[in-house]
């Protein structure tokens, strides 16, 4: 049985949108230049930059008399309320598990707002499983979070389970590097942005989320008894299983096919060495807020692979 697996943010979830949504309610509601909202994007860095750093900067920006873990939460709450997962993303989930797909979540980030951001959009029912980096003590790139992604969907290690998984995810350094060093084939969703890394690259490039499943599906994955990750019940039930998972990651144009076999250099990390399946040719073509925050999920991961980052501790009311 074939596994999807598949990215969090700005993924399966338009996490860029819901934090410029929140920018401009934070500029409005606190009587702040509009023409600020780009520089928070900015800041922002597409939630890689620490919300400490973010929030911090904003603060001494405007001046405001809190704290930066009073505005985290603030953000925190703001930021997940304008998340929501698009109707053309469940269709596809839907067609991937009708087509015999078994589908998992794998982010990097905090356990609790990626886990709400899971439960708060739908996505736990249209999944089986899900692993988030901080309460799975690993992060992409690192394959051992692809392995545990594997099993929380109810499957053991056996047989050529890699030939059979794909990982979806819009960013080079954790979803497409994970995959690679993992030995699974990537779809890798470009946002309207160059391929930049030279020790990898995905299997194939698409503009969006269901461009890149169609793909996937025309590619001939379908269910085969007997081979790969074997399911570990037989006749299991295709449902969300409600367990924790690992957190969650993103790089464009390029309508043109990519292959895999991109030529090595002696400074290519060791995550990335690992070989791909053959390449799948692309045949697709481009694509109330609470006041104070800054967007959370992915700031306090670093990009590549190594300890986990502490995650700044969430208060009270950000909790969900």
């Amino acid at each position: 049985m074939p596994l999807l697996l598949l990215d969090l943010d700005n993924t399966l979830l338009p996490r860029d949108a819901a934090f410029r949504a929140w920018a401009e309610g934070f500029l409005s509601e606190n009587g702040l230049p509009a023409g600020d909202l780009d520089w928070l994007v900015m800041l922002d860095g597409g939630g890689y930059v620490p919300r400490s750093t973010v929030l911090g900067a904003a603060k001494r920006r405007y001046g405001f008399d809190r704290s930066v873990d009073s505005m985290l939460a603030h953000y925190r709450v703001g930021i997940n309320s304008h998340i929501q997962c698009p109707d053309s993303h469940a269709a596809a989930l839907r067609e991937a598990r009708e087509a015999g797909w078994t589908l998992g979540i794998v982010s990097n980030g905090g356990t609790m707002p990626q886990l709400e951001k899971i439960r708060r959009t739908g996505l736990a029912a249209l999944v089986d499983g899900w692993v988030i980096s901080e309460e799975a003590h690993c992060l992409k790139p690192d394959p051992l979070i692809f392995e545990i992604a594997a099993r929380r969907c109810g499957f053991r290690p056996a047989g050529d389970w890699k030939a059979q998984t794909w990982m979806v995810g819009d960013y080079g350094p954790a979803d497409i590097a994970g995959a690679a060093a993992t030995g699974l084939r990537s779809a890798w969703l470009h946002h309207g942005r160059p391929w930049a890394e030279r020790a990898y690259r995905p299997t194939v490039s698409s503009p969006s989320l269901p461009e890149a499943v169609r793909v996937i599906l025309a590619a001939g994955e379908h269910p085969t008894a007997g081979r790969g990750f074997a399911a570990a019940t037989a006749g299991r039930a295709q449902r969300s299983r409600g367990r924790l998972a690992v957190p969650a990651s993103r790089l464009a144009p390029a309508p043109a096919r990519l292959s895999p076999n991109a030529p090595s250099t002696p400074s290519t990390p060791a995550a990335a060495k690992a070989p791909l399946p053959p390449a799948v040719p692309l045949t697709a073509t481009p694509l109330t807020a609470a006041p104070l925050a800054v967007p959370l999920t992915k700031a306090v991961l670093p990009t590549k692979a190594g300890p986990l980052a502490p995650v700044e501790p969430a208060p009270a009311a950000a909790a969900g």
